[in-house]
């Protein structure tokens, strides 16, 4: 889309606002630390798959991606590659809808299995290390061809997102205190999952989230100051 509409000619991009985007397949821990899973393809094993199963088929129901989404290809993509058709179903529909029954099962003290994007509400709800933990695919499958392995050696098996600030390159030219701001902002991804999650719990008029952003400033006041700083010595 960023090349079709012009590129680097007509837009203004530099810095990375938010990195380490991650996107992939999920389960509770406790269900993790009992069994000794680790990765999607554990599930192959009928007792694990079974551990999963909210419709009584015995195979693991994976909360997935919304249909037409680009995680949707991903997702049918690697249970075809990783033979995974017999053990795993691909749970389709709203988003929010579905994630939020998977939520509730977790809450239930019942074993979940799910797929989710960073930064969102749900990390805040099932927070990675500590309520869930991320499962491993057993090297890179995607559509894509990218090789989707971390610097870790952890592969999650999606692209890691990074979010960046894009403004019309001739208004960047014309105002380079803002212009250096985008540059030199960045925030925190647990930042972004918090804000979303007090939106999905109904904090979320124009005034409110203000109100958030005002905090956040406040919390990061000296980084914030040092962006201002930066950004006017640019206007010179």
């Amino acid at each position: 889309m960023y090349a079709n509409a012009g590129g680097d000619d007509t837009f203004y991009r530099k810095g990375t606002y938010i990195s380490g985007a991650a996107q992939g397949y999920l389960i509770d821990k406790k269900t993790a630390d009992k069994y000794g899973i680790t990765k999607i393809t554990d599930l192959k094993d009928p007792k694990l798959a079974k551990l999963f199963d909210t419709d009584g088929d015995g195979k693991a129901d994976l909360t997935g991606c919304q249909a037409g989404w680009g995680c949707e290809g991903v997702i049918e993509h690697q249970l075809t590659e990783f033979k995974l058709r017999d053990s795993i179903t691909h749970k389709q529909g709203q988003y929010a809808a579905i994630i939020s029954d998977t939520i509730a099962r977790f809450n239930d003290g019942e074993p979940v299995l799910y797929y989710t994007w960073t930064p969102y509400w749900v990390s805040g709800k099932l927070v990675p290390g500590k309520d869930v933990v991320w499962l491993e695919v057993p090297y890179s499958a995607n559509p894509n061809g990218t090789d989707t392995a971390l610097p870790n050696g952890k592969n999650y098996g999606f692209d890691i997102n990074s979010e960046r600030i894009v403004a019309n390159k001739e208004w960047a030219e014309a105002n380079p205190a803002a212009a250096k701001l985008f540059e030199i902002m960045k925030l925190p991804i647990n930042a972004v999952s918090a804000e979303n999650m007090m939106i999905s719990n109904g904090q979320d008029s124009v005034k409110e989230i203000e109100r958030h952003a005002d905090q956040w400033i406040q919390a990061n006041q000296k980084t914030f100051d040092q962006w201002i700083s930066a950004a006017k010595k640019a206007a010179h």
